[in-house]
């Protein structure tokens, strides 16, 4: 086999992995879609309350009652969340202050700023 023939070969490769990654795409989107058609409001009510007996009939109170493991690491967690979204609260208020800060100086011409006492030249005067 050629060198030409191997580079036509890597080309039909790809356009045919392209092609499959195409048909994949597709169908995750189909399937998302469906997916969410699907929860309707009285099938989520239903799996709460099929949920909800599950983990009743686990007796998780008994556990927790037993070992306070389970309470220690819901607080653990919960106190990790909110650290976590403070930090991103804090991120977006930064890059707000930023976004701000641009536009003022966008805004404002760069030999514009006027200084106290002085006013502009007018030729009226």
């Amino acid at each position: 086999m050629g060198f030409e023939q191997l580079i036509e070969k890597v080309h039909q490769a790809e356009d045919a992995l392209e092609a499959r990654e195409r048909a994949v795409v597709a169908y995750a989107g189909q399937a998302k879609a469906s997916w969410v058609s699907a929860w309707t409001p009285g099938r989520i009510v239903v799996a709460g309350l099929v949920s909800g007996f599950l983990v009743g009939r686990a007796r998780p109170l008994r556990a927790a009652g037993s070992g306070g493991q389970w309470l220690q690491m819901i607080t653990a967690l919960s106190g990790m969340l909110a650290s976590g979204s403070a930090q991103v609260a804090a991120q977006s208020a930064d890059e707000a202050a930023s976004e701000a800060s641009n536009a003022a100086a966008a805004v404002a011409p760069e030999g514009a700023a006027a200084t106290p006492g002085t006013e502009p030249d007018h030729p009226d005067a």
